[in-house]
């Protein structure tokens, strides 16, 4: 099978290539921006026209789409979440190829959620921020290109190579810096946020799965249990050995930012928080994930710990 991969230096491509290329059937071709790639190929700015031309030639029976941006204003997210696949879907229209189109979707596009409630797939969206929106809109691009297609809606990828921005990759980093300088206590705030953190080696499982199975429309990806940041500090401070206070700063509208620096004042951090969720997904999101297991036999096997773990020793290697 040959499968074109779009995205594949990226926090899930990685792993999705790692997934593929131990799949003795699989055939794998990675096109991107950076000079690692096979083909080098901005989607964002590349015309449907010379995409068409390459498909044409290599005629993949898969095309994965892992690319795209987590970070940056409204107009950079469009081009590089919706622009990017709208490119994508017009050039696998024209070429004629018949690929499957598997798309990396997320749950921002869902926005806020009831507490205690779990998101299914025929949920109506409500984007809170802009990087919703421009995955929504890649979503709804897919859905009514008249493709063999399926979105997976990631919902929040931990694991080894959790980006530095992230909740728990702030959360780690401050942890080492504590450690590090010998603090015998750590102030955190937003850790009342709870999320459905599944790690991203089942994401790439589940991109595997996708590829190779006949579903359409989109499916959640998550472990259908959502974790509080307060539980997920603990859990990581016991992996990491750390013996300090955790003291829950008193704002539960500070983003979760977590762990300022100790020169930092609780006026700074509030200052420097634009959003209370800067996700968009309010306080709590967990995924239902019966779609998953049933069209393509998936489930998460890797625990919240051992992500932690994974998460903590590349900390521990700054140490």
């Amino acid at each position: 099978m040959r499968v074109l991969l779009l995205g594949a230096n990226g926090f899930l491509g990685r792993f999705v290539t790692d997934r593929l290329l131990a799949d003795p059937a699989v055939h794998l071709t990675a096109l991107g921006r950076g000079d690692d790639a096979d083909v080098r190929f901005d989607l964002a700015g590349g015309s449907p026209g010379a995409l068409t031309r390459f498909l044409s030639a290599v005629h993949p029976g898969v095309v994965i789409n892992c690319a795209g941006a987590t970070r940056g204003g409204a107009r950079d997210l469009t081009r590089h979440n919706t622009v990017a696949v709208a490119t994508v879907c017009e050039a696998l229209r024209r070429s004629g190829c018949g690929a499957r189109l598997v798309q990396i979707g997320c749950a921002s596009e869902y926005g806020p959620s009831q507490t205690g409630s779990s998101t299914a797939e025929d949920a109506v969206p409500r984007p809170g921020g802009p990087y919703g929106v421009s995955k929504l809109a890649a979503t709804e691009l897919v859905l009514g290109s008249g493709l063999d297609a399926v979105v997976l809606r990631v919902f929040s990828p931990v694991g080894p190579g959790t980006p530095a921005g992230s909740p728990l990759g702030r959360l780690a980093e401050a942890m080492r810096r504590a450690m590090q300088q010998g603090d015998g206590e750590l102030k955190l705030g937003g850790l009342g946020v709870q999320r459905d953190f599944v790690d991203v080696r089942d994401v790439a499982r589940a991109v595997h799965a996708a590829s190779l199975s006949a579903a359409q429309g989109v499916v959640n990806i998550g472990t259908g249990r959502a974790v509080r940041l307060r539980d997920a500090a603990a859990v990581l401070a016991r992996v990491a050995g750390y013996t300090g206070a955790l003291h829950e700063l008193d704002a539960p509208h500070l983003r979760p930012v977590i762990g300022a620096p100790r020169s930092e004042s609780h006026a700074e951090q509030l200052a420097a928080s634009p959003s209370p969720y800067p996700d968009g997904c309010g306080a709590w999101q967990q995924a239902d994930v019966r779609t998953a297991r049933d069209r393509l036999g998936w489930r998460p096997r890797i625990n919240l710990e051992e992500s932690l773990a994974d998460i903590w020793m590349e900390a521990a290697c700054r140490i």
